[in-house]
């Protein structure tokens, strides 16, 4: 009998039902997301009832799951309204809650006690007695704090009872605070981070005035575009998830539920591709192509976070923006082997390359030889947002792939 080889779960991230159908498409696990309350989250549009219901339908007919964030820091006179989100959770089939907070936990269990309860990064979990304790209280899955290091996770898992799952962040933004506990954007906006309000004020550009002599500003700067002092670099762990997982993570994370579909498909498909080489091909390097697709998304510089001693992850001093390469072009509607036809997204023109991404699959090029609007005329441009056209093409790929062009932004 072949034996069976585990693969840690790819969890990604949803903010609305398109991020969703991109994560469920392009190969996660499972996917966590928020009602529009106790998210960590309140930017997103989140998901109403209807779509909590349609979303956990739509994954458990997949064999996949979905977990609901309740994570905030909820004050005392909105602990009523547990009982409430705990039944319609439970009417609508999910499967575990995503809690910081051990008094939400608590509430939660009494109302839903079906329902896993995995402990959120919110939590600051860095040792074993945490874990245990909160195993001990009904956890059923611990997510570990970002600020770990490899053989810290190990001594966890070693020290914890094996039922409990292990959860750790693999991608997406990081905060300059622990765990995510920042009171910054409260200070200066009055926006809560702790109640999924945060203006990100890590991510400002800073500089110093002389308390007695009024107006002096002092920039703090190494080179001209200024010093951002606060701005984390984003994570990428895509290249050391066999570490993780030989340490004892069973499922890996990222982060991004105010991210865009683009996004979300982009990264799971990578994330996803990586875990199958990995189970496939243990001790190998993992090809580039995986490794790149990490960058063809809006993104900080990368780091390596806390897991290797020694290599911290670093503020990104110098520019408080994204790099963005690639930008999207399209989603295939339908492909015969002659046309694609597409729903345009951001603007291309006749004659340029686009490469197309399906789920598990390495990028194909592709040129877009000749498009054709609505009308069936022959156009220069698909520059009409969020209308149909069809592209020459005759190769196939199913319904949702993503087209994306490269952004010729400082060639």
């Amino acid at each position: 009998m072949t034996k069976r080889i585990f693969k840690p779960e790819v969890l990604a991230p949803a903010g609305d039902f398109e991020a969703f159908s991109a994560a469920m498409m392009f190969g996660a696990d499972a996917v966590y997301l928020a009602k529009r309350e106790f998210g960590m989250r309140a930017a997103p549009k989140n998901f109403s009832q209807e779509e909590l219901v349609k979303a956990c339908e739509v994954a458990h007919s997949a064999g996949k799951r979905v977990y609901l964030c309740c994570n905030t820091l909820p004050r005392s006179r909105e602990l009523l309204g547990l009982k409430p989100f705990a039944k319609e959770a439970e009417d609508a089939g999910v499967d575990a809650f995503i809690v910081g907070d051990i008094g939400v936990m608590s509430v939660l269990k009494e109302y839903a006690p079906d329902i896993d309860v995995h402990i959120s990064t919110q939590a600051g979990i860095v040792n074993y007695a945490s874990a245990r304790e909160f195993y001990k209280m009904g956890a059923k899955r611990a997510v570990l704090a970002r600020e770990l290091s490899l053989d810290e996770i190990k001594e966890i898992r070693d020290n914890t009872p094996p039922e409990l799952e292990i959860e750790a962040f693999v991608h997406g933004a990081m905060c300059v605070s622990f765990s995510g506990r920042c009171l910054l954007s409260q200070y200066l906006t009055g926006r809560d981070a702790n109640r999924g309000e945060c203006a990100q004020p890590c991510r400002w550009e800073y500089a110093l005035n002389e308390r007695t002599r009024e107006g002096r500003y002092f920039p703090i700067e190494e080179r001209d575009g200024g010093t951002y002092i606060l701005n984390a670099e984003d994570l990428c762990l895509i290249e050391h998830l066999e570490l993780l997982k030989n340490a004892g993570v069973s499922s890996f994370k990222i982060e991004g539920r105010a991210k865009s579909p683009y996004y979300v498909s982009v990264i799971t498909n990578a994330y996803r591709a990586a875990v199958d080489f990995f189970a496939d091909h243990p001790g190998e390097k993992l090809p580039n192509w995986i490794v790149e697709e990490t960058d063809k998304v809006s993104h900080r510089e990368y780091s390596s976070g806390f897991i290797f001693p020694g290599c911290p992850p670093k503020q990104n001093l110098n520019d408080g923006g994204y790099v963005r390469n690639w930008d999207i072009a399209g989603v295939v509607l339908e492909s015969d082997g002659e046309y694609l036809t597409v729903l345009q997204r951001n603007r291309f023109f006749k004659g340029e390359e686009l490469e197309a991404l399906s789920p598990k699959e390495r990028p194909a090029r592709i040129v877009a030889e000749e498009i054709v609007d609505k009308n069936g005329e022959r156009a220069e441009a698909a520059n009409k947002a969020a209308e149909i056209y069809r592209i020459k093409c005759d190769k196939t790929f199913p319904a949702g792939t993503v087209l994306r062009i490269k952004n010729k932004i400082g060639e």
